[in-house]
């Protein structure tokens, strides 16, 4: 690796660090300064974690913390160590910024209004969050490893999940705590969606690179994902380019993303959503 690609890479981690920062400091807003005080939770191990506390009355930001490490243990064991170090940088940020916030005045003591905005403040962070290749729910992750190993996506597991999550606030606190946690969510899942571009897991990939063989010899090999290699024509100058095709889940998106760059920086890259995905090796590892 050269020095300006040395410097252009130092450049990309400080501005992911400030970016995971700053989407951890808003998710730990939306909850202790909205949803918390009201009794109002989130989905995934956030959800897990202020049960627990209700419960025990262990703090959550020691709770986040602990109940994520074995889940992005095995993030790191099969999405990558990248994935795995900004998540729990994320999770140490959120713990931080919780310790702190949960000593001060909710914004609000009307349920309705702190459903509302804390759904629409947590979706804002959590979505900041995942653009800077990160996430703060361990569930997650796990949902991505058990979509390798079963016929569910990774959108149905993790829905799976949130419903038992989401209906336990309903026995630890109350059916109208349950219900306004059911009503944060769906607005959080909406705002993660205008921020990150998607909830869903797929994501397909068009590349146009002039190392083909060996960007895709990179993804098969290091990211364990198939890919189709289509033939085209530049509309210009008429000459023959080779064209990458590939199907990634959403947390995949910026590792994909550093192994073409640091094979070719030049390359092309188009991102976009996948509504459906049937058949193939799509979202399953390449087998051995």
């Amino acid at each position: 690796m050269t020095d300006a690609l040395r410097r252009i890479h130092k450049v990309r981690q400080i501005q992911r660090a400030i970016g995971l920062t700053i989407g951890a400091a808003i998710y730990s807003a939306g909850l202790n300064l909205f949803l918390i005080p009201n009794h109002v939770i989130d989905g995934g191990v956030t959800g897990i974690s202020l049960l627990i506390q209700a419960l025990t009355g262990i703090p959550f930001s020691v709770l986040i913390v602990l109940l994520n490490v074995p889940f992005f243990y095995m993030g790191y064991k099969s999405l990558g160590p990248r994935l795995a170090a900004s998540s729990m940088f994320a999770i140490i940020v959120l713990s931080l910024c919780s310790s702190r916030l949960e000593k001060m005045m909710p914004a609000t003591n009307d349920p309705f209004l702190s459903t509302i905005f804390g759904g629409i403040i947590i979706g804002l962070g959590v979505g900041i969050v995942i653009k800077n290749g990160g996430s703060t729910d361990g569930t997650e992750i796990v949902a991505i490893w058990m979509d390798s190993r079963s016929s569910f996506s990774v959108g149905e597991i993790v829905m799976f999940f949130n419903f038992f999550i989401l209906g336990a606030a309903g026995f630890v606190f109350s059916w109208n705590s349950a219900m306004y946690s059911l009503i944060a969510y769906f607005i959080c899942s909406r705002m993660i969606d205008a921020v990150s571009t998607g909830l869903d897991s797929s994501k397909g990939i068009f590349i146009i690179t002039t190392c083909y063989d060996d960007v895709s010899d990179a993804i098969v090999h290091d990211m364990h994902r198939a890919v189709t290699r289509l033939h085209g024509q530049g509309g210009f100058l008429k000459d023959d380019k080779d064209v990458l095709y590939c199907v990634i889940s959403r947390l995949e998106v910026t590792k994909l993303k550093q192994v073409v760059r640091d094979i070719d920086p030049s390359a092309f890259i188009t991102v976009f959503d996948v509504q459906e995905v049937e058949g193939g090796l799509v979202g399953k590892k390449v087998q051995k």
